[in-house]
């Protein structure tokens, strides 16, 4: 159905080209799925966005194929491409929230293709949204297809872009990390969903990730890049339980597995090489514990016979595992002392929100139907020193609003809660100084959270100056020994944000927050949106500043083998209230409450079956 041949795109920047994919070949057979696998920049999305006539004004493709259906596209006049798209080839992206126009409604949107493409009228078109909606399983689609994106979940939103890109019933779907920012459990519906539509419409996916758990779910076929260049392609199985190349085992050595604790995650080394002038040799060879003199060859895709390899070494490697290369060395773990007090106590905590819609003005005032919703229903929790509670449980749960109420950045409306000793519940907030050093945050997103105009040097030195913790002649070594802290280099204190890798910004993030020395964390979904490799460097940079400090943290995350990992115990949250709460490997292993073990059965494991289907029927939004 594709057929990528040689595909070469090279990105014009005000540094210099960059060649972001180098001879690039892969085919997508008909009704088969095929994931591609990488690190960001590897060059997943471009390889979308070239096979859909995408690509931005900056990129040039100076050489290869691009067919679908036995038709080169690339030759094709672009008002026959124009009509190609929508109509036999649809994308998916990552964002619906940025996708989907906030001024229209979703069956307007989702409609919109059909009045393009199959001069369907506007009514007839908002109709067949409707009927769109409800096979993608959304629960009441008349009243889904009237809203706007703002009043749908993101699992909704989702849906609907997959309605959308379904209304013209493409041959061919590609979609570009479409359940990245979801929940286990939304996640896995939308995975089933794909599966039942691939085999009830002969569907094509092209399927970009970087969860290899979702990956052995949904793909036949995996191709893995690496900085621009596909370094293993094979069958899913084959890929994912016996791989070969070293990038591909360092993804999955770098994976948190649940029932299986260990010490600390297996992180690659280093990060991507420089693509405006990329390696003549191996290009993973700067972060490769394998490499040998040879590796500063060319290297060329190789058939093995049941798969493709780009590396010289590749037959001596194929049953050696990847070392064990943390991101530095574990220290000694903290230990309290057994007659400590809890760094955090949170009593009968309460908190709730009154939503509104259908606004119409009465004179002066508003009057408007009116809904309340309690995201933290009577909750009560302590944290010791130095331990890790770790706090899973759908969006909407109530997790991060839990954690922004303790931190008194959300105002409670009944309850207590005592950090280090003081109460601080019932405080102004101009007389909570001394618990805003004790307890800090970091946020899930750092480029909505790190000041886009500050270098790291002054976001860092800020909290410092703020309270007062050295004079102003020793901040810029304070600040120093913050990025030395989190493994940073000193240089990276003259950056801003926008110079820097996702990992890295996530990385200032936690300096920023340990700038005040504090005894307690909330983490608010830290390694979400990070690649494998660079959410284990984060999770054991987390871990080892516990075991040296003594920091308390709540990790919130919707990734339960990554709290699995890192949690002493582990609270689950459901609709404001903690439905199961007990030691990690309790609740991981022996589950009680039905909604605990609905959230495990959905996490996606990297060791289960090539297809997980039927598994879990569509749960309402």
């Amino acid at each position: 159905m594709l057929q990528i041949d040689d595909l070469t795109v090279r990105y014009r920047t005000p540094g210099g080209e960059i060649e972001a994919l180098s001879s690039i070949s892969v085919n997508v057979e008909k009704g088969a799925t095929l994931a591609l696998v990488g690190e960001s920049g590897s060059g997943k999305s471009t390889v979308a966005l070239a096979a859909m006539g995408l690509l931005p004004h900056e990129a040039t493709i100076p050489a290869g194929r691009i067919a679908f259906d036995g038709n080169d596209i690339m030759t094709m006049p672009a008002e026959a491409r124009r009509q190609l798209r929508g109509s036999r080839m649809a994308l998916v992206f990552q964002d619906p929230f940025s996708v989907l126009n906030p001024s229209l409604r979703i069956g307007e949107q989702v409609g919109e293709g059909l009045v393009y493409h199959r001069d369907f009228s506007t009514e007839r078109a908002f109709a067949r949204a409707i009927e769109l909606l409800d096979e993608v399983g959304i629960v009441n689609p008349e009243a889904v297809a009237k809203a706007y994106p703002h009043e749908l979940s993101g699992g909704m939103r989702q849906r609907a872009l997959i309605a959308g890109a379904l209304a013209s019933e493409p041959d061919l779907l590609i979609l570009d990390e479409p359940t990245t920012a979801l929940d286990v459990t939304i996640e896995a519906q939308i995975l089933e969903l794909l599966e039942q539509l691939r085999i009830r419409r002969g569907l094509t996916m092209l399927f970009i990730s970087h969860n290899l758990g979702v990956v052995r779910r949904i793909a036949d076929q995996v191709a893995v890049l690496y900085a621009g260049q596909i370094v293993e392609q094979g069958a899913t199985e084959d890929i994912l339980h016996r791989p070969v190349h070293p990038y591909a085992k360092g993804l999955l050595a770098a994976i948190p597995r649940l029932g299986e604790k260990k010490q600390r995650l297996a992180a690659i080394p280093g990060r991507l090489p420089d693509l405006r002038k990329p390696p003549v040799g191996c290009r993973f060879a700067g972060r490769c514990p394998f490499a040998t003199p040879d590796s500063a060859a060319p290297q060329i895709l190789r058939d093995l016979g049941d798969r493709k390899v780009r590396c010289t070494n590749a037959e001596h490697l194929r049953d050696t595992p990847w070392p064990h290369l943390g991101d530095g060395a574990p220290g000694e773990a903290f230990t309290a002392p057994v007659d400590s007090a809890p760094i955090v106590v949170a009593q009968k905590l309460s908190k709730s929100f009154t939503l509104s819609s259908g606004f119409s003005f009465k004179g002066w005032r508003p009057a408007a139907t009116v809904k309340r919703i309690k995201p933290v229903d009577d909750i009560s929790v302590e944290i010791a020193p130095g331990e890790v509670l770790g706090l899973v449980g759908e969006s909407g749960s109530g997790k991060t609003t839990l954690g922004r109420t303790i931190l008194r950045l959300v105002e409670p409306e009944s309850g207590t809660i005592r950090i280090a000793g003081e109460t601080v519940s019932d405080k102004p907030q101009r007389a909570l100084e001394a618990m805003r050093r004790t307890a800090q945050i970091v946020f899930q997103n750092p480029d909505s959270s790190l000041n886009p105009r500050k270098t790291v040097g002054e976001l860092l030195g800020r909290p410092i100056e703020r309270f007062g913790l050295a004079p102003k002649a020793d901040i810029p070594a304070r600040v120093r020994s913050l990025l030395d802290l989190v493994r940073l280099p000193a240089h990276y204190a003259d950056r801003y944000a926008h110079q820097m890798s996702g990992g890295e910004k996530q990385r200032v993030g936690i300096a920023r927050a340990l700038a005040t020395e504090p005894r307690f964390i909330v983490c608010d979904e830290p390694v979400s949106a990070l690649d494998v490799s660079v959410q284990a460097a984060i999770v054991n940079l987390l871990a080892d500043l516990r075991d040296r400090l003594g920091v308390a943290y709540l990790f919130i995350s919707h990734d339960i083998s990554v709290v699995a990992h890192l949690a002493d115990r582990v609270a689950v949250m459901h609709l404001g209230k903690i439905v199961e709460i007990g030691a990690a490997d309790e609740i991981m292993n022996a589950p009680q409450h039905p909604y605990t073990i609905k959230l495990l059965s959905a996490v996606p494991r990297v060791d289960g079956p090539a297809r997980q289907t039927g598994h879990l029927a569509a749960q309402p939004d």
